[in-house]
């Protein structure tokens, strides 16, 4: 449900290596989403964090692919598809979700989905995390593959 995320408690991870995956679509948007997921993982104290940026929301998985052949623990990835005129939405959405899902289970390692697909540039700002807004998407991806990299090593 929409504005209540669950609380999770933040456990330090200062040996922990993350990247934050962005498309470089939106990056009004995408840098709201890497600013929360960044605080995310300060709070965390994680010891490496990298922000890289892909062409569109597409690359993404193949990118946390990349990150995680180099050494990365986590995956933070955020992008924004927004609905327009033509079916192109529905395949990108359904193409980065599957992605991230197969590249995650294929390595065994977290990547918190903070790709919003929305169906107007309101619904997204209400989720960016900005001042104001009603959702931190960036920040709560970013918990998301902070809580499951703990479950990993506990």
């Amino acid at each position: 449900m929409a504005g209540h995320a669950p609380r999770i408690g933040i456990t330090p991870l200062p040996a922990a290596k993350v990247a934050i995956i962005s498309s470089s679509w939106h990056l009004d948007i995408c840098n709201d989403l890497i600013a929360g997921a960044q605080r995310a993982l300060k709070e965390a104290q994680v010891g490496t964090v990298e922000v890289q940026f892909v062409p569109g929301s597409f690359e993404i998985p193949l990118a946390a692919q990349f990150a995680f052949d180099n050494g990365f623990d986590a995956v933070v990835a955020v992008g924004l598809v927004l609905k327009g005129e033509t079916p192109h939405f529905d395949y990108v959405c359904q193409g980065v979700t599957q992605g991230v899902i197969d590249v995650s289970l294929k390595y065994g390692k977290p990547i918190g989905y903070g790709v919003l697909m929305c169906n107007d540039l309101d619904q997204a700002i209400a989720r960016s995390g900005i001042a104001g807004s009603k959702e931190d998407k960036g920040y709560d991806s970013a918990i998301a593959a902070l809580e499951l990299l703990r479950l990993k090593n506990a």
